[in-house]
């Protein structure tokens, strides 16, 4: 009798510390919810004031110019009048805050030619512009680095930006076209104003092939708002006004579109080809990618680029990437030699489905 009532005696302490519990469950529960819910909300006050931060600290915009002023006597039912769109000065500031980067030269391999040209044509003139003035000559407005995609014709723009003390913008050509007839001339001419008030600035035109296109006579408005885009770009490179210490770096995959217009000298006075990598460049760009990767014993990368022929900058990081990837499949928190070497041959297979773009060999040829 005694070990039943005790047993009755222990479900009944265990009954009522289960109810305890739970009742505290429940209230935690209740009170995780509630911390929830004021979470969301101070994550959209944050977020709204963050908002109202950044509006405060932009530069203000004339959004209207007062033509002359109206009074009640004087305002009549048949004047229109005409509200001006927000100035597109907003979209010109998000370009100058395009962070290039900490890009240094050093971390651009297998292109020492071509940065050499690169700074002679943009860094010289705006570092040291007595030079051309002694030897009596115009310095380039202009240059275009054209090659295959991941050859780091981008890249390039950047170390540019990061050595200079320069104001820099960076420009996605495509994102230029507006539907508005007349918008996307206007940005062109806000963009090279802007650079004209802040020099010394350069300005990076990626993908020029969006809006340098070889002009023809048929087509959809769209296509004639492009061709009014490149006139205005024209305009504004060779125009009256002289850009002085503004200078112009255009990048494309696809030279043979370009309109013949936008290559003449005057506009852009040097082409430089960015071409895909050799062996020995290959191994530079593989050993600048491989640097920061935590390796155990030797790696031949002179093995690793020899299955490389064909690749690109962007290939060669990927082979890390994939390096890398195969490490952590082992379980291993470093990455060897043979990772390397299958991550070279799976992307070898990965290359053979691509296609190859072909570049004229005498293009930008003197």
């Amino acid at each position: 009798m005694a070990t039943d009532s005790e047993d009755a005696a222990r479900r009944k302490t265990a009954i009522q510390d289960y109810r305890r519990k739970l009742l505290n469950h429940k209230e935690l529960e209740s009170r995780v919810r509630s911390v929830r819910e004021n979470l969301r909300t101070t994550k959209k006050e944050y977020a709204k004031t963050e908002d109202d931060l950044k509006s405060l600290q932009s530069v203000g915009q004339i959004i209207g110019e007062v033509l002359r002023p109206l009074d009640n006597e004087r305002c009549k039912n048949s004047l229109i009048y005409f509200l001006s769109s927000l100035s597109l000065g907003l979209i010109v500031y998000n370009m100058l805050h395009e962070d290039p980067g900490n890009v240094s030269y050093s971390a651009v391999g297998g292109l020492s030619d071509q940065i050499r040209e690169l700074r002679e044509s943009i860094e010289l003139p705006l570092m040291n512009p007595e030079l051309f003035l002694r030897v009596g000559i115009k310095p380039p407005k202009g240059v275009l680095l054209y090659g295959p995609p991941g050859t780091g014709k981008t890249l390039l723009a950047r170390a540019i930006a990061s050595n200079i003390d320069a104001n820099f913008l960076k420009v996605v050509s495509s994102a230029i076209i507006d539907k508005y007839i007349g918008e996307s001339a206007r940005l062109i001419r806000e963009m090279f104003g802007y650079a004209r008030e802040h020099q010394p600035c350069i300005i990076f035109m990626d993908e020029i092939d969006a809006i340098g296109g070889r002009r023809f006579s048929e087509g959809t408005s769209a296509d004639r708002e492009i061709q009014r885009t490149l006139m205005e770009l024209l305009n504004q490179l060779d125009g009256f006004d002289q850009l002085g210490k503004v200078k112009m770096i255009m990048a494309t995959n696809r030279p043979d579109v370009l309109d013949p217009a936008l290559l003449r000298p005057g506009r852009l006075d040097r082409k430089i080809e960015i071409p895909l990598p050799n062996e020995q460049s290959r191994l530079e760009i593989l050993k600048i990618h491989a640097a920061g990767i935590a390796k155990h014993g030797e790696i031949d990368y002179e093995a690793v680029v020899k299955l490389a022929e064909g690749f690109n900058g962007a290939d060669l990081r990927n082979i890390c990437t994939e390096a890398g990837m195969s490490a952590i499949r082992a379980e291993r928190d470093y990455v060897i030699h043979e990772d390397f070497m299958k991550a070279v041959r799976k992307l070898n297979e990965a290359k053979k489905l691509e296609s190859t773009a072909h570049y004229s060999a005498d293009f930008g040829k003197d």
